[in-house]
């Protein structure tokens, strides 16, 4: 079981972790290296696993780059292809299915937009929602309305029928939010789990920086709850250094926080947690995968869970061969891949039988077609 350092106060800033030659990590900086390292792979010929662009060969089935890396990986269809959907964004980030609707939404981070692509037509309308408030995570409710983690904004919000906007929460203990990141809603009680890694608070491109001093822009990163009758807030998790993407279960027994911490603390490890789900409060922390494959390291961001149990997560920064999605079996093993040429950010199950994973990558949106369905309603 991976064993966290003592966890910094809300009101510690991570000086040691923020100052040069420490041994952390400031995103920023971590993001200019890491555009550096792509810059020098895309000079290789076999950069990218093969070519999306419009006058790209067809792909010869079955997929070449949905992988099966053991035998419990049954999801794999022989004549289902990858398919680039849409490209253009900055940052494509939080997609969430409608199934009223049928249409997938996503966030451009840092262009302030929320778009939409509607599965009749398979066509893609930006400026859905503009401005977005830099929103990140988006998810519906068991009532239809979308919910929106807003960098910018520092706040987690829901869009009404009428179309108001009703603030959910944008404060704890009288003090403000990092910057709200993804948020999930549980199906028997409405409520809404969210996490604040911080991540638009310490950046421009992402929200607004906020120059705290700390890695912690308000306060130490959290899992949070709200209640869906009294509107109340709780903190229900604090070990993970920067939870990242969420989701429950397919049973709701359990709740799974990807950590991102790897990006600002030299201590923290790149995994997926696992949390034993109680109501409405959390117990028994523990790793449940560890993102670090064949000697390489890279980041879980946004996660999903299939019918199955399995836990389809994001993957990226590292390059070909590991960008993309890895999927984890119930007991935490890596059981299959999928290959994309991007860094792969988010996804979801959607379309009609929910049997569609979509996936944020950078700046397109991807599918695919699996033999599975997604666990929840988006």
């Amino acid at each position: 079981m991976f064993k966290r350092a003592a966890p910094l106060s809300s009101g510690q800033p991570a000086d040691s972790v923020l100052k040069t030659g420490s041994g952390g990590v400031d995103r920023r900086k971590f993001l200019t290296a890491a555009a550096a390292v792509a810059a020098t792979t895309a000079m290789a010929p076999d950069a990218f696993a093969r070519n999306f662009g419009p006058n790209a060969d067809p792909v010869r089935y079955p997929e070449p780059d949905v992988i099966g890396l053991d035998p419990r990986f049954k999801y794999k269809l022989g004549n289902a292809p990858i398919q680039r959907l849409y490209t253009g964004t900055l940052w494509a980030e939080g997609p969430a299915w409608n199934g009223v609707g049928r249409y997938l939404i996503w966030s451009d981070i840092p262009n302030n937009e929320q778009l939409r692509w509607v599965e009749e037509e398979g066509q893609v309308t930006r400026r859905f929602r503009y401005p977005s408030g830099n929103s990140n995570g988006n998810t519906f409710d068991y009532r239809g309305r979308q919910i929106a983690c807003e960098h910018g904004n520092r706040r987690v919000v829901r869009y009404e029928y009428d179309g108001s906007i009703t603030v959910l929460a944008d404060s704890f203990e009288g003090g403000e939010f990092n910057a709200p990141n993804d948020a999930v809603v549980h199906p028997d009680d409405g409520s809404i789990w969210f996490t604040d890694p911080g991540y638009g608070g310490l950046m421009e491109y992402e929200g607004n920086r906020l120059d705290t001093g700390s890695v912690q822009p308000n306060r130490k990163e959290a899992v949070y709850r709200i209640d869906a009758n009294s509107g109340a807030i709780t903190k229900v998790a604090d070990e993970p250094f920067k939870p990242n993407g969420l989701c429950f279960s397919h049973d709701y027994k359990k709740l799974y926080v990807a950590d991102t911490g790897v990006s600002h603390y030299p201590e923290a490890k790149s995994q997926i947690w696992q949390y034993d789900l109680n109501g409405d409060t959390l117990s028994n922390p523990r790793t449940f995968a560890s993102m670090e494959w064949e000697g390489r390291t890279g980041f879980a961001d946004g996660i999903r869970c299939d019918e199955d149990g399995n836990v389809w997560s994001s993957a990226g920064w590292v390059g070909d061969g590991y960008d993309g999605v890895h999927i984890f079996a119930p007991n935490g093993d890596r059981i299959g891949q999928i290959k994309l040429p991007e860094i792969c950010s988010n996804l979801c199950f959607g379309g009609t039988k929910r049997n569609r994973l979509f996936m944020t990558a950078s700046q397109s949106i991807y599918a695919v077609y699996v033999e599975t369905r997604g666990a929840h309603i988006t």
